[in-house]
């Protein structure tokens, strides 16, 4: 079963929070990311109640979601101008395989291109060599830095 059969792709709303927090909360957890659920699900309302900052897209099957894409906006000199953020792809390890990843990262690049973004921007973890794999079969290249962070409160 290929994940165009009978995926369909969407925008997340309030109804969706609940299996949204769960597929990030799961996402977090793989990536070893220590976020405490209430501030996992106050940003998630967040951003589905202040569109301008971004949009969850999720992949149903029926009334199942099976993945979650979040993309956020903003404005770099790097790329003249505004541009996206991928900041979480993540899919159900039972629909792993079929194409839904894929379906989720198109949908984000047309959501930032409909929200005039000129570039789409992700990181991907070292080892995590099948996601690399699909943002190169995708049109994506690394760069040859690295990510740094500090939180700030």
């Amino acid at each position: 079963m290929g994940g165009g059969e009978s995926t369909r792709l969407r925008i997340a709303d309030t109804r969706d929070l609940p299996a949204v927090v769960d597929l990030l909360g799961r996402q977090l957890a793989e990536h070893d990311i220590e976020l405490a659920p209430e501030t996992l699900e106050r940003s998630v309302r967040t951003l589905l109640e202040r569109p301008e900052l971004g949009r969850i897209l999720i992949a149903t099957h029926g009334d199942e979601i099976a993945g979650v894409a979040l993309v956020s906006f903003l404005f770099t000199l790097e790329h003249g101008g505004p541009a996206a953020w991928l900041d979480e792809l993540y899919v159900d390890e039972r629909w792993r395989g079929h194409g839904i990843g894929a379906l989720l990262v198109e949908e984000a690049m047309r959501v930032a291109v409909e929200r005039g973004c000129v570039a789409l921007d992700l990181e991907v973890e070292e080892g995590h060599d099948a996601a690399a794999r699909l943002y190169e079969r995708l049109g994506f290249h690394r760069h040859r830095r690295v990510r740094w962070a500090k939180r700030l409160r």
